[in-house]
């Protein structure tokens, strides 16, 4: 076995580390703030927002995110007539994608704040605006807490699918230096460490904060 193939290859395969996190940041962020409209879309009075949101929620959720990869790349170039660029359509697709996860979650810690309190802040002539901005966000942020870090973990994961359209992200950086070098087992050995870190890192995370949330309910 060579591991003289990591430190010669180690600054290639760490900007493929770097667009990695990039990814999954943008991700994160986009499908947190889009996952927000459809939690609430969820949770909506109006059939119309109601319908719309359930139907974009269970839609994605019900697609492997390699498809909605592949359709983001190939499909929507074809339909707007100019292509998207790898990175973009990637960013775009998870967006898309993991909006739906986000949605779940939102929706699930809203509706882990009792009722009563809702009904007591409208007692006081708060309107549903400030109730959700003062009352129920707050504490239901604190809840979800625990299942955003471990969708962070999956989002980081994921990431790797984006090696279909050729995005040089840190797994395909690690198949293009096997493709010269010929040392698949170092490399992939290697590169699901680096997971393997990182992934350990978000799960402990998870957990503290989860039981950190027990405690305080306690």
């Amino acid at each position: 076995m060579d591991w003289a193939v990591i430190p010669r290859n180690l600054h290639f395969l760490l900007g493929g580390l770097v667009l990695t996190f990039e990814l999954a940041a943008f991700s994160l962020a986009g499908g947190f703030l889009l996952g927000i409209l459809m939690g609430l879309g969820r949770l909506s009075s109006r059939k119309w927002i109601y319908y719309s949101a359930t139907l974009y929620v269970n839609f994605f959720r019900s697609l492997p995110l390699i498809l909605v990869i592949f359709w983001f790349y190939f499909m929507v170039p074809f339909i707007i007539g100019r292509p998207l660029g790898d990175f973009f359509s990637a960013i775009v697709a998870f967006i898309a994608f993991e909006a739906s996860y986000f949605a779940e979650i939102f929706r699930g810690g809203i509706q882990s704040i009792p009722q009563g309190q809702v009904m007591a802040a409208y007692s006081t002539g708060l309107g549903y605006f400030s109730t959700m901005r003062h009352i129920v966000l707050p504490q239901a942020l604190r809840n979800m807490v625990p299942t955003i870090v471990t969708q962070c973990v999956i989002i980081f994961q994921d990431t790797s699918l984006a090696y279909v359209i050729g995005l040089k992200e840190f797994l395909r950086r690690t198949s293009l230096v096997d493709a010269r070098e010929l040392r698949s087992l170092e490399l992939y050995l290697f590169a699901g460490l680096v997971y393997l870190i990182f992934c350990s890192i978000g799960t402990i995370a998870s957990r503290r904060l989860e039981k950190r949330q027990v405690q305080i309910r306690r």
